[in-house]
């Protein structure tokens, strides 16, 4: 075990302490975002980077932002953090252990009487999941200045539109307006995650250096027939929306497991069907797809053949469609310089670890657009991820934030800025 800085009894207590806010069962977390458990944590980890000695807000997208002063404030800053928003049926160490791992590496350096050369800022980024509006990374796009027209007017299963719910929340959608991102006022960022995975397990390593994220693309398709007697209508004379629906899920399964061996994924995770009675021809049926890829050009090829696959089944059966698209991005690698310094310093703490893809999209995602950026992932038992059954150890845990701590040190400390 390398020699560790970082007070891991300190993150091991806050870690289980937010994970009280929104528990469920004995393991699980639902703090949807926006939500009052999602405002209470919020406030919790407002208070540690209070005791951090960073100066902390809230900003008009519901993101916390942490500050900790450097000599020079008018430096490109160096951001780490992640999430603390979750699933409906959620971990307590997906986006947790990036907030609050941050908020140790800055907390270490602080008593260590560390001077940076920049502003450090430690931030929880509001809704990364998107499982609530159907639509990810919303505070990390709002502060990068990358929203879309619509987003306030999505609604929750509720009917809660996000304006509504960010008025709850304590934000005004108004204050949007006065808002301008600085192009080149971040320099850097760094995130701290579980893997969400199988890979470092199967390694046998506690922690990986991410080398890029898989370009996600979202789609919401809508099959429509025609509603009829199940027990008079003949099969030949059906328009049959969920038949039609099951054979394209069926199809995408096919598509994304034609090639062995590559990390292309399809999943169709939520469904519904009108007018849902067991002696009715479904009428209407919605569906979502995701697909991801590490190759941009496969993806595209798979989509294109997707879409082609929908229009025959619609010409099959005497159907109607329309296709929304939620969320389209390219993977983005994670910057070479920032790979070197994590590899350099994980070297002296005498460790070798291996560098591995994302398949889930982060907040680094969006801050790749804006600003070069690294990962660290920490090994998860059996890669089971958005699940109360998620799980990564303490000592993992450990050696991933002093990996983070050593790595932000360097940059702002040693390094004395950011390279090009």
């Amino acid at each position: 075990m390398p020699l560790i800085q970082i007070n891991e009894e300190r993150l091991g207590q806050h870690i289980h302490d937010l994970a009280q806010i929104g528990k469920i069962g004995e393991t699980g977390v639902c703090r949807l975002a926006l939500s009052k458990e999602d405002r209470a944590g919020v406030e919790l980890v407002k208070s540690w980077m209070e005791e951090a000695g960073m100066e902390a807000y809230i900003d008009p997208f519901a993101n916390l932002i942490g500050v900790w002063r450097g000599s020079d404030p008018g430096a490109p800053v160096l951001m780490l953090g992640s999430h603390v928003d979750s699933q409906p049926y959620g971990g307590r160490f997906d986006g947790a252990i990036g907030v609050l791992g941050a908020i140790e590496a800055v907390q270490t350096m602080v008593e260590q009487g560390v001077t940076p050369a920049c502003n450090v800022e430690v931030v929880a980024f509001c809704d990364e999941e998107g499982s609530r509006f159907n639509k990810g990374l919303f505070g990390v796009r709002g502060m990068t200045g990358k929203l879309e027209a619509d987003e306030l007017e999505r609604t929750d299963k509720n009917g809660i539109s996000r304006r509504e719910a960010l008025l709850e929340f304590g934000c005004d959608p108004a204050d949007f307006e006065g808002y301008t991102f600085q192009e080149g006022r971040i320099g850097a960022f760094l995130e701290l995650h579980i893997e969400q995975g199988p890979v470092l397990e199967s390694l046998n390593e506690p922690i990986g250096i991410v080398s890029g994220i898989s370009g996600p693309l979202w789609l919401t398709v809508e099959m429509t027939g025609f509603a009829g007697h199940a027990g008079s209508v003949p099969m030949s004379m059906r328009h049959d929306a969920l038949l039609g629906s099951a054979k394209i899920i069926v199809a995408l399964n096919e598509l994304v497991r034609r090639e062995p061996g590559v990390p292309t994924v399809g999943t169709v995770g939520s469904l519904t069907v009108f007018p849902d009675s067991r002696n009715i021809i479904p009428e209407k049926v919605s569906f979502t797809i995701d697909l991801r890829d590490i190759d941009i050009c496969r993806r595209n090829a798979l989509e294109a053949e997707l879409l082609s696959i929908i229009e025959n089944v619609a010409c099959e059966h005497g159907l109607t469609y329309t296709i929304r698209e939620d969320t389209n991005s390219e993977p983005r690698y994670c910057a070479a310089w920032i790979k070197d310094t994590l590899h350099k310093e994980a070297g002296l703490m005498g460790m070798k670890p291996p560098e591995l893809m994302s398949g889930p999209f982060h907040d680094s995602l969006a801050m790749s657009y804006v600003c070069d950026y690294g990962m660290i992932f920490v090994r998860c038992l059996e890669g089971i991820s958005h699940n109360p059954k998620e799980y990564a150890s303490p000592e993992d845990i450990t050696l991933g934030t002093e990996l983070l701590y050593r790595t932000a040190r360097q940059i702002v400390v040693e390094k004395g800025g950011f390279q090009a």
